[in-house]
């Protein structure tokens, strides 16, 4: 399997175009350029002087050089093209054309690859750039077998929480972190309850767990449930009963980042999934499915 561009769980979007130079011969003439030239021109019956025109920016400050990123999704783009869905550390996530990569000789044929570090430069300033280059950076162990599964749904719940061109550089930093550790045989359960938390965090939907909407702390006794709108309440029959009961120790661990003990994980497991279900406004994640297949096989 090409892991760099059989993602099937992402679809192109309906409006994304490359940058209007990606293709010329493609592109509409545009003639109202000229006539608007026309009528800047000086009037020899008024002798009127040609008014300044303000000079364009140079295309450099369009171009991004070396830019640390990995591929999430790429998809196919005309006959020899790739649209690349990248997360970048300081541009977030960005849509690059990458021109005639699909071709047998391509040099971005073998590199355009899932969980692989890249230093990708592009050009543009349109909703989807130019890459111009990426260079394979080395330095990280591949992803295999349920690691494999687990960096998908990764890079899918980056996907569907990091809005285009919002750079979170802690996120990618911990997303670094993650591929590592999945690499490394950790604890699926540990990893990615811990990139959730993260995930939610930086991208605005971090709540306190160890302290009540009432500002009581949590106590590893008690019996709690989580508010998804405003954090942890003590457990009562008079709230929803989708709202997940969880042990205060639970949600003290979770704060810790320790996933260890048997309870902590399956709640843990629970919460997680009830929340990013709620801000995905109940879209299902297709990665999560096919994990839930295999499990049932």
């Amino acid at each position: 399997m090409d892991a760099g561009t059989s993602d099937a769980w992402m679809t192109p979007p309906a409006d994304g175009r490359p940058d209007d130079d990606f293709d010329a011969t493609a592109q509409p003439e545009r003639p109202a350029r000229a006539v608007a030239k026309r009528r800047r021109a000086p009037s020899s019956a008024t002798g009127g002087a040609d008014k300044p025109k303000p000079r364009a920016a140079p295309r450099s400050d369009f171009r991004v050089n070396e830019q640390p990123g990995f591929v999430l999704h790429s998809y196919p783009y005309r006959e020899t093209s790739l649209v690349i869905d990248v997360f970048s550390r300081d541009h977030g996530r960005i849509a690059l054309v990458a021109k005639g990569a699909k071709r047998p000789h391509s040099a971005l044929r073998g590199v355009l690859q899932t969980f692989q570090p890249l230093g990708l430069s592009w050009t543009g300033k349109g909703e989807v750039r130019t890459l111009t280059t990426a260079e394979w950076v080395g330095g990280m162990l591949p992803l295999t077998g349920d690691a494999l599964l687990c960096g998908f749904y990764v890079n899918e719940l980056l996907v569907k929480f990091c809005a285009r061109e919002d750079a979170h550089p802690a996120l990618f930093n911990h997303y670094v972190l993650t591929l590592s550790r999945l690499a490394h045989g950790e604890p699926a359960v540990q990893v990615l309850r811990s990139f959730e938390r993260v995930l939610l965090r930086e991208t605005g939907y971090a709540m306190a767990l160890t302290r009540t909407v009432t500002r009581e702390s949590v106590v590893a006794e008690g019996r709690y449930t989580f508010d998804p709108e405003r954090g942890v309440r003590e457990a009562s029959d008079d709230f929803p009963p989708q709202w997940p009961v969880i042990a205060g120790q639970t949600l003290i661990d979770m704060e810790r980042d320790d996933y260890g003990s048997a309870q902590t994980a399956v709640q843990s497991k629970t919460l997680m999934r009830f929340l990013l279900n709620y801000h995905l406004g109940g879209a299902p994640l297709a990665t999560r499915q096919i994990l839930i297949d295999l499990q049932n096989l």
